[in-house]
């Protein structure tokens, strides 16, 4: 199985190290996160032939927020929002982890509201 890795665009053989294919946030091995497994096989074609499997994962924050957002464009991309869709809205673990993660950067970032006591960092900016 092949994982693709969206920082450098390579695919590599049983690679330790994943990737959230929307922010490029590293996933360790045992880190909640969303597989979204791919591969195409022959259908009505003597020898049925099979292509090696693709892994794209997200991190939980990622699959909540592409689940709630609108549907993207291209048949292959609609089929895995779908898939995503699925699995959030199937049990609330997913959308935990989320937080759960979510809640453990909440000193990074001020509250709405409340004086940012640490200043303005110059050069840095988030990107939504």
């Amino acid at each position: 199985m092949r994982t693709i890795h969206p920082a450098h665009n390579l695919t590599e053989a049983n690679v330790d190290a994943l990737y959230c294919l929307r922010c490029n946030r590293e996933l360790e091995s045992g880190n909640k996160s969303v597989a979204v497994y791919m591969f195409a096989q022959t259908v009505g074609i003597r020898p049925r032939q099979k292509s090696s499997s693709q892994r794209i994962c997200f991190c939980p924050q990622c699959s909540v927020s592409l689940a709630m957002g609108p549907p993207p464009e291209g048949a292959l991309n609609i089929a895995a929002w779908q898939m995503i869709r699925d699995l959030v809205s199937s049990d609330p673990a997913l959308n935990q982890a989320a937080w759960e993660t979510l809640r453990g950067v909440e000193g990074l970032l001020p509250a709405t509201g409340t004086d940012d006591s640490r200043g303005a960092s110059t050069g840095g900016y988030f990107e939504f």
